[in-house]
């Protein structure tokens, strides 16, 4: 490793230890996060429904633990792992998902959304800590920047190891796209079959949701190769922040208006509905069209397709886009996402605010993870990111930020 080398590194792992609010946030994140998931399943389907309500619906224990949720959730798990080590990982997926929607009473999921999401947590503080263990025997150079740092707390909430494998299975990748984002999807279908148990049919509302939502989950299962370039991968470690949010957090609190349409079912024009869906298309078309120009890109500079778009020349060897979907602002990718989870919330309406709760709380990750990627690209891009920047002012929203 070059004196430059170990500079970078230095400075990248300063800069991550005072990340999520340094020990203070590693400490009271892991106790507020998994409280959360809970308080919204359970505002999600009270009556009013109301973020405010005091004192808030709290669940009695019988609400909280079912005997069969565990082995729902453990069987998943396990499947997942079986499929993940078959040589056709995303078609078996898709014939998962078919066998499961042809066959399983999946409007019971209804019931144990509670109970699945207590199995969920626990068994990401089980996963983080058996992954914080073994990460002492694991060789300094597949640690973590920043997730080193001798504070326990912090590091066992962002992760020391990298990409920790047992044999040829990645944990970290395996976790990110599979039984989290797959059940993502099976339980808004088993709010959907749950609708239909009540009223008959369902709504038009509830269509929308799960149509848009598996759209974008059967996207990032199809392009899947793509996430080994994410953040998540290359630079945060697996630790408790990434493993809650891949087990528990993204099924349980993404399909939020899923499981709001069940007890607050909302009426849907054909305009409102032809209005969301040109929104969703708009925002899936900038968040797909950005991606593949940014990782064909990656992949080949000389492609005809990234060719002829005009690029700035760093110290390390690569260049940076200026042209295209990165020239219109530096994460045309988060735009498109943005859209897509307004049209998400929409059509639950407004006279709710638990549904738009996603588009609130996914607004302010963004914005916080490109601020953690500005840190990081100019640590690693020096001038030259200082002249994209100059180049291309604005961060996610043209005009306005």
């Amino acid at each position: 490793m070059t004196p430059n080398d170990q500079a970078l590194k230095h400075k990248l792992s300063h800069d991550t230890h005072r990340e999520f609010g340094g020990t203070l946030g590693a400490v009271s994140m892991p106790i507020f996060l998994p409280l959360t998931v809970l308080f919204l399943i359970c505002v999600s389907r009270s009556p009013e429904a109301s973020l405010f309500q005091w004192p808030p619906p709290l669940p009695s224990s019988d609400q909280l633990w079912d005997p069969l949720a565990p082995v729902l959730f453990l069987g998943w798990f396990a499947l997942h792992a079986i499929i993940y080590l078959m040589p056709l990982g995303t078609v078996c997926g898709v014939f998962l998902m078919l066998l499961l929607g042809l066959g399983a009473p999946l409007g019971y999921l209804f019931e144990l959304l509670l109970p699945l999401a207590v199995c969920a947590i626990v068994v990401s503080f089980l996963f983080s800590i058996y992954l914080y263990i073994r990460s002492f025997w694991a060789p300094s150079h597949a640690l973590a920047l920043g997730g080193n740092t001798g504070n326990p707390f912090y590091d066992f909430f962002i992760g020391r190891e990298l990409n920790p494998r047992i044999g040829n299975f990645d944990l970290k990748y395996f976790c990110e796209l599979r039984p989290g984002l797959i059940g993502w999807v099976v339980i808004n279908l088993g709010m959907l079959m749950k609708e239909v148990e009540l009223r008959g049919s369902p709504s038009l509302a509830m269509i929308l949701v799960n149509s848009f939502q598996l759209l974008y989950v059967a996207d990032a299962l199809w392009n899947e190769a793509a996430v080994l370039t994410t953040m998540d991968i290359v630079h945060d470690g697996f630790g408790f922040m990434l493993v809650f949010g891949d087990l528990a957090w993204v099924p349980f609190t993404y399909s939020l208006q899923a499981a709001f349409l069940v007890v607050h079912p909302q009426a849907l024009s054909l305009l409102k509905a032809a209005a969301i869906i040109a929104l969703n298309g708009v925002g899936y078309y900038i968040f797909r069209k950005s991606n593949s120009q940014k990782n064909q890109f990656r992949r080949d500079p000389t492609h005809p397709t990234v060719a002829r778009l005009e690029t700035i020349a760093t110290a390390t060897g690569k260049r940076l886009l200026v042209s295209g979907w990165w020239g219109l602002v530096r994460h045309p990718n988060y735009l498109g996402d943005l859209l897509m989870a307004l049209a998400w919330s929409l059509p639950c309406g407004f006279s709710h605010l638990l549904p738009h709760f996603y588009i609130v709380y996914f607004t302010s990750l963004l914005i916080h993870r490109e601020a953690r990627d500005e840190r990081q690209c100019r640590a690693k891009y020096g001038l030259a990111w200082d002249t994209y920047c100059r180049r291309v002012p604005y961060r996610i929203f043209p005009y306005i930020y």
